[in-house]
């Protein structure tokens, strides 16, 4: 079977069972806490200033706004939406857009904090932000989707800009709806800003490489990863929670580089084949379907049961939380690379650590997006593009070398991987507060 609930595999260490079963405990569903959790640790490991350290536990500029909505059956609805800009010290702000029900302040302070350290890590200069709106857009129409779009943005209007904060996709959020942020702007400053916002479409100033960016990241860190721990990727089945944008080009890319997938799901449920799934066949299915949870050449797994699938490489591509403290011990994967925003509680984190389970942080593994979204604001700011395979090598440079520059603290410093990410980001986002000083 794909799923079972005996002991953990022989790779990784026994740990007792927490507490919680199944479930998270109330501090580890807040990530604002996760995430000042996680800047406390690390800042403690590097002996950070306390000013430094208390100065990015206040995000730098929080805008809360009401969304008013024009439904199809003629009512108005109203929505709340936020954007949040956590640090402006190393550039303008970066963050996605995300229409989901379960947004929340202290989920939006969180993703924008993590942004702050990605762009860190991967040396960009650029500082993190990130926005949403509480909606469930599976029960809106493609219209009020686009009115919702619209007025969102040009209530945030006042602080994003192509010098002050560049949005992009996130969840349930896509190139045809960055499209309508980068109109709904432009016309508000009467004429056409395309270095608004990324992850648009090519024809309005999009970048080539940048749809399947943060997939092909995920796979640049993990092949990394093969090659420092002496296994052979190709033989290594690897199971991938979500099949969204993320989830599904880092399968097809695995795929394409003779990697067995041997598991995927979606928010309607997972599926398991020991010989391999065909992605393809998974992408058309997909297409027709909207789901993949009812494709038929496959073993069906339980949604809230897929990390505890039977592999060697866990790819969480879905929301926050996945892996916490209740399903931890019972993952058997050796090695997780963190496709998704905060998919691994610290709960999570000690007890994976605990069981020799390696664990590549969210801020390395995901930052294929981000660097693409980088190329894409400077080919928009020159109005000079670059062909599909300068963008590739571009990414596959900075990925590499940030990969390879925490494995070195990781190393060094006998840290876990993720310790070791924050580490460097915090060294350079620490050194650009000192050297900018106070104002006035």
């Amino acid at each position: 079977m794909p799923v079972k609930t005996t002991a953990p595999n022989s790779a990784a260490k026994s740990v007792k069972q927490p507490s919680v079963n199944g479930a998270m405990a109330a501090h580890e569903a807040n990530p604002w806490a996760q995430a000042m959790e996680q800047l406390d640790r690390a800042a403690q490991k590097l002996n950070l200033e306390p000013y430094i350290a208390e100065r990015l536990r206040h995000p730098k500029r929080i805008l809360t706004v009401s969304v008013p909505v024009k439904m199809d059956d003629g009512s108005i609805k109203y929505f709340e939406g936020y954007r949040v800009q956590h640090n402006l010290d190393r550039g303008p702000a970066k963050g996605g857009i995300r229409f989901h029900p379960q947004v929340s302040m202290d989920e939006v302070k969180a993703l924008a904090f993590w942004m702050t350290m990605k762009c860190a890590v991967v040396n960009l200069p650029y500082g993190g932000a990130k926005g949403g709106v509480i909606c469930n857009p599976k029960e809106m129409s493609i219209g009020e989707i686009e009115r919702l779009t619209r007025r969102y943005t040009a209530e945030i209007s006042i602080i994003i800009g192509p010098d002050k904060d560049i949005p992009a996709p996130d969840v349930n959020t896509n190139e045809q709806i960055m499209g309508w942020v980068m109109d709904t702007y432009s016309m508000t400053i009467g004429y056409s800003a395309p270095g608004v916002v990324t992850g648009k479409p090519i024809e309005v100033g999009g970048s080539l490489g940048r749809r399947e960016a943060t997939g092909r990241g995920v796979f640049y860190v993990t092949r990394e990863l093969a090659e420092k721990r002496g296994f052979d990727l190709r033989k290594a089945p690897v199971a991938i929670q979500g099949f969204g944008n993320v989830g599904m080009n880092a399968a097809k890319i695995f795929q394409q580089h003779g990697c067995k997938v041997v598991a995927v799901s979606d928010v309607m449920g997972g599926l398991y084949n020991e010989d391999g799934l065909d992605v393809d066949q998974l992408m058309e299915y997909r297409r027709k379907h909207e789901s993949i949870a009812k494709f038929p050449k496959a073993e069906k797994i339980p949604a809230d049961k897929f990390v505890e699938v039977e592999c060697d490489i866990l790819i969480p591509a879905a929301m926050e939380n996945t892996i916490n403290g209740g399903n931890a011990a019972r993952i058997k994967a050796k090695y997780i690379i963190e496709g998704a925003n905060g998919p691994t509680s610290n709960a999570a984190d000690r007890i994976l650590n605990q069981r020799g389970v390696t664990v590549v942080p969210d801020i390395l593994a995901n930052a294929g997006g981000v660097t693409v979204s980088y190329f894409e604001w400077v080919q928009d700011m020159q109005a000079f593009f670059w062909d599909e395979k300068q963008v590739n090598a571009k990414l596959q440079d900075i990925i590499v070398k940030s990969f390879r520059d925490i494995y070195d603290i990781h190393e060094t410093n006998k840290v876990d991987m993720r310790l070791a990410a924050f580490m460097l980001g915090l060294r350079r986002l620490a050194q650009a507060v000192r050297i900018r000083g106070m104002f006035p």
